[in-house]
């Protein structure tokens, strides 16, 4: 029988997140949906409806998570062994690095985005990067980027540092509400392209749930491969779309 797992969703109210949430739950597995507000919660319940597995609903606002000692207090109630972040605050630093500290947490699944890089992928073609990152990065999605790159390099060092934590960071390009379909993961072929919200939920219901996956990040389109067997080739080919970073140099 499958191990079951208990998994702490933070920014449950998201779309990504309504998505995953019945997905883990037809495993039979208990999930914590991490909700801002008490008009949420209805949603987030009829959620499991008629799943095996266990939901609960913790009101609980990331803003107010200001330190990683607060992050603690929230993940030692809770008693996850898995976290997954699909909310859009620096709380997600706080988050991480507690995470770090609590040997029964396994796994951080980080939803970010393709573009959140310092540099283009070496496998991009010239110029691409180049445009992307002064029209996005750098213009309409600027604060945005600035949070999502911290959180994605310090889970990223995080997790090579640690001896129990694995930080998976997956990275969507632009969601789509289209159903959930074929993929392209890993190291795209370009940074520009799209993802529907239905096939990211699919791909990190996946990546909690397939055996001996590493620290990596990995970048996703929609594409021709199905969700399991891309992330059995990335998991088994060692696959990190980090490369070309200065913290992919930096494994320990």
């Amino acid at each position: 029988m499958a191990a079951s797992h208990h998994v702490l969703l933070i920014g449950g109210h998201g779309k990504v997140a309504q998505l995953l949430t019945p997905l883990l739950l037809k495993r039979s597995w208990t999930v914590t949906s991490m909700i801002r507000t008490d008009e949420q919660a209805p949603a987030i319940e009829k959620l499991g409806s008629g799943l095996p597995g266990k939901l609960n609903v913790l009101v609980r606002s990331v803003a107010e998570v200001s330190t990683q000692e607060r992050a603690a207090t929230i993940l030692n109630d809770v008693k996850p062994d898995y976290v997954a972040w699909s909310a859009d605050r620096d709380a997600a630093v706080n988050f991480v690095r507690a995470a770090a500290d609590i040997p029964s947490i396994e796994r951080f699944l980080l939803v970010s985005y393709a573009g959140s890089r310092r540099a283009g992928a070496p496998w991009w073609p010239q110029g691409e990067w180049d445009d992307y990152n002064e029209s996005v990065n750098h213009g309409s999605l600027a604060t945005y980027y600035k949070a999502k790159i911290a959180a994605d390099e310090v889970l990223y060092e995080t997790s090579k540092k640690s001896s129990t934590l694995v930080g998976i960071c997956l990275r969507p390009a632009t969601l789509t509400d289209e159903p959930a379909g074929k993929v392209e993961l890993g190291k795209t072929a370009h940074v520009k392209g799209h993802a529907s919200r239905a096939s990211v939920a699919a791909v990190a219901d996946a990546l909690l749930a397939v055996d001996a996956v590493k620290n990596a990040w990995l970048d996703l389109q929609d594409g021709t491969e199905d969700v399991d067997a891309a992330v059995k080739r990335c998991v088994e080919d060692g696959v990190d779309a980090a490369e070309g970073e200065e913290i992919f140099g930096s494994k320990m």
